[in-house]
């Protein structure tokens, strides 16, 4: 893909994670999928993210900024949002709370094949 396919690609991508429209996830992520250097796979990745929305209930993703150098993307994205429990190993008694996220994915084949995720725990930290 080019640059700029690449990068609707994406955004449609993560409005499929913020309709959870898990069904259609396939269509943006590879079947061996890895996340942070470990294999997970597709219904790995979908557990994951099914999740995080169960854990916070109103989780929305939000473009913060976006670079594109196929077949990479890297993505900044923003969050506000109260998560019901525990999250990233802290109890958060339903606060919310806003952070970021810095997270870098690899195509292959037009679907994300890896992805490397940074939370900043230390901003939800900070809130509590």
């Amino acid at each position: 893909m080019v640059t700029r396919e690449l990068a609707h690609h994406y955004r449609a991508y993560i409005a499929c994670l913020n309709a959870q429209n898990w069904r259609a996830l396939g269509q943006f992520v590879a079947d061996e999928v890895e996340y942070n250097d470990k294999p997970v796979g597709l219904a790995g990745y979908r557990a994951m993210l099914e999740n995080d929305f169960q854990v916070i209930p109103d989780l929305t993703f939000n473009i913060q900024l976006l670079l594109v150098d196929p077949p990479h993307v890297a993505s900044r994205l923003a969050f506000r949002c109260s998560p019901t429990g525990e999250f990233l190993g802290l109890q958060t008694h339903g606060k919310t709370l806003a952070f970021s996220e810095n997270v870098f994915y690899e195509y292959r084949e037009g679907k994300i094949a890896r992805v490397w995720s940074v939370i900043d725990k230390a901003a939800v930290q900070a809130q509590l």
